[in-house]
């Protein structure tokens, strides 16, 4: 049973797809926010943080990406000559959701326990709604934000410099960058439901 990893921009579906293979699969969910809010709390010099510079935050976490997923995934359980085989639990899985991940230096870190490719150990989500013009955006926020969305009280101009200046770039970014690194990525700009029934089916069929 591979562990999974969901990838994609801000309301692509990341959380709720998770939360979906939670409760039927039976999959443990990390969230990389709050991975990324734990070391801003613990490590405030590590320059770790939410909704600050998504680049710098994406590079900085990384290595400790890197070291989890090696450790997690690793047939041997060997770093710095400990042997953490014995803290192994068959069929663990989990799935990590989040849009803060710098494959180029995770992958490299990831060598080092052997493992070459992400999809050798990984099954690969990447979620993007490459297909949304700017008035679906605005109103799909609207529709949606609830008070734990960062985005809750921006008015509808502050949404639409958002959604035109970042929203939609690093959607078009974001499919290239995942197929890039062997992703499954699916469109999530409509019937986002069915979408996700898809996602389930592909992986009882993996």
């Amino acid at each position: 049973m591979k562990s999974i990893i969901i990838v994609g921009p801000s309301r692509a579906g990341k959380t709720t797809l998770a939360k979906r293979l939670h409760e039927e699969l039976g999959y443990f969910v990390i969230s990389l926010d709050k991975l990324v809010a734990t070391f801003h709390a613990a490590y405030p010099q590590l320059d770790i943080r939410l909704n600050w510079n998504r680049d710098k935050t994406t590079e900085n976490i990384a290595p400790f990406l890197g070291h989890f997923l090696g450790l997690f995934s690793s047939g041997d359980g060997i770093k710095c000559e400990l042997n953490l085989r014995a803290h192994n639990v068959k069929d663990n899985a989990f799935v990590l959701e989040g849009g803060y991940f710098d494959f180029e230096k995770i992958t490299s870190i990831l060598q080092e326990y052997g493992v070459n490719e992400l999809k050798d150990r990984f099954i690969l989500i990447g979620l993007v709604q490459g297909q949304k013009t700017v008035d679906e955006y605005v109103s799909d926020f609207k529709k949606y934000d609830t008070e734990d969305d960062w985005t809750y009280n921006f008015s509808e101009d502050e949404l639409r410099e958002y959604v035109t200046q970042d929203a939609i770039p690093f959607n078009r970014s974001m499919t290239e960058y995942l197929t890039k690194y062997g992703f499954t990525v699916y469109n999530t700009s409509t019937e986002r439901e069915s979408v996700f029934d898809k996602i389930i089916e592909d992986i009882l069929n993996s």
